[in-house]
């Protein structure tokens, strides 16, 4: 795709709806595939050699054909499983909605009632702050990223229900960016602002990958990049999400055909309208912070919308960025990328809290070996299944794929089954996990390192677990 090289140095890129039968084998052995529809590559990557490189980019390709061939069906599954899900609460719980149903008078739930959850929503049902964990204390920022992280899951009244009547905060939005390569709206984001202390804070959340969102999967396990000038190489998917600009990358303003730059009458990049809306709202207050957070792929969309606001260098933004907090996020881009990165966040003083908790597989991709160049920057805050927490340069069994790993991973799969069980009796009932959590948790046992990706254990991490400070080789300010 030659226009790629408009805005980057270097680019490799999968299109697996393009790829025939054929070339699925052709992956193996040709050594000319950037001459087939399905693999685009710019003059000058490295020639593709390598069983085990071969192998990966096989299986990125084919579980992403395989996705996009089946994402129908894998959204009409998730929109019965959470209207099964939702139905006990529009009916008043189990038994009255069987009589509901034996007397005709099952009322149907409505996904945009704010009574409506969200599969992860459904996960874990706590919309609540912690009231232990006041403004001030090292656990408040973390605490509510996550709830924030998790909000974002969820629609737009039960967004505003909960910033407004539980948090006490003032809601800002629930916007649906455009994605102009995929060609549709694939990024949703929150927006609130706690004004209960001067100076104030504004949280941004990105949502993450939804567990039957079909085109969320296929972006996360893509291995397509762009090079970018003095950047390093950025996963191109997330990119994309975050309001790439087709065919011209990231330019400091949108300009439309008219020569005007974007207005609120026109398809929304989530970089630029966020960018625009911290701009208008942190002005009315000079001492005003915020805070960027994400879960899964929404921890990835955090830490971008960070390294794009360096590339344009909004000094003013950054200098009121007062962290970005991330949860189970995957691996977004190289080691030139993590360099530049870390540089510039002690050059503006930014905090970058990485959480991973145990066996989270998402963590853990892309991989991050001699055959790919994914790889983590910053120090990772790793907890493991009892809350206890250390500052690690990279968790633990980093590529996930290990058979060494095998049995430890399903034993603790199995232990924090039985702890679903055990830590309302000693925590008390707002750790009692719903039995969406529970059978998410079976499905643990057959998929270890799924089931730890959820939402629950990141929520009570910051509520249990361990207090950890960046070391200061990271140049960061401590919370």
């Amino acid at each position: 795709m030659a226009n790629n090289d408009e805005f980057c140095k270097g680019y490799f890129e999968l299109k697996p709806q393009e790829a025939s039968y054929f070339d699925f084998i052709r992956i193996f052995y040709s050594g000319e595939l950037d001459k087939r529809n399905f693999f685009d590559v710019s003059a000058g990557v490295e020639t593709i050699r390598g069983f085990r490189r071969r192998w990966l980019i096989f299986i990125s390709v084919v579980t992403q054909r395989i996705l996009f061939w089946f994402r129908k069906p894998i959204d009409s599954l998730g929109f019965v499983v959470e209207m099964l899900q939702n139905y006990p609460s529009f009916n008043g719980g189990f038994l009255q909605l069987l009589l509901n149903i034996l007397q005709g008078k099952a009322v149907r739930p409505e996904k945009s009632s704010e009574k409506f959850r969200s599969l992860i929503g459904n996960l874990d049902v706590r919309v609540d702050l912690d009231k232990t964990i006041k403004i001030g204390d090292i656990r408040y920022s973390p605490h509510v990223s996550i709830m924030a992280a998790k909000l974002s899951y969820e629609n737009e009244a039960l967004n505003r229900t909960v910033v407004q009547h539980n948090w006490q905060m003032h809601f800002l939005g629930l916007h649906n960016f455009w994605n102009a390569y995929e060609e549709q709206y694939s990024t949703q984001a929150t927006m609130f602002q706690d004004l209960s202390e001067d100076p104030n804070l504004v949280v941004v959340a990105f949502r993450g990958t939804g567990p039957f969102y079909a085109n969320a999967w296929i972006t996360d396990i893509d291995l397509s990049w762009y090079d970018l000038e003095g950047m390093g190489k950025i996963h191109a998917g997330f990119m994309k999400a975050l309001g790439l600009q087709k065919p011209i990358g990231w330019p400091k303003d949108i300009i439309n055909q008219e020569g005007q730059e974007q207005n609120n009458n026109t398809k929304q990049f989530a970089y630029y309208k966020i960018r625009e809306d911290l701009k208008k709202i942190l002005s009315k207050n000079e001492k005003a912070k915020f805070i960027v957070t994400g879960h899964s792929l929404g921890g990835a969309l955090a830490i971008l919308f960070a390294s794009v606001l360096i590339l344009h260098e909004e000094e003013w933004l950054l200098d009121k960025l007062e962290g970005v907090y991330t949860f189970g996020q995957p691996r977004v881009g190289d080691e030139q990328f993590g360099n530049f990165m870390m540089e510039k966040l002690k050059k503006f003083d930014v905090k970058y809290f990485r959480y991973v908790y145990c066996n989270d597989m998402v963590p853990r991709l892309p991989y991050d070996d001699k055959t790919l160049f994914f790889k983590h920057f910053g120090s990772c805050l790793y907890y493991n299944s009892l809350y206890k927490g250390k500052v690690l340069e990279e968790e633990p069994n980093k590529n996930y794929f290990s058979l060494l790993w095998v049995f430890p991973k399903v034993l603790n799969a199995a232990f924090e089954l039985i702890r679903s069980f055990i830590l309302p009796w000693i925590k008390g009932s707002d750790y009692k996990q719903s039995w969406s959590e529970i059978m998410f948790r079976m499905v643990g046992l057959v998929i270890p390192g799924l089931s730890a990706h959820g939402p629950v254990d990141y929520v009570n991490l910051t509520r249990l677990g361990s207090v950890l400070h960046l070391p200061q080789s990271q140049g960061l300010k401590h919370a």
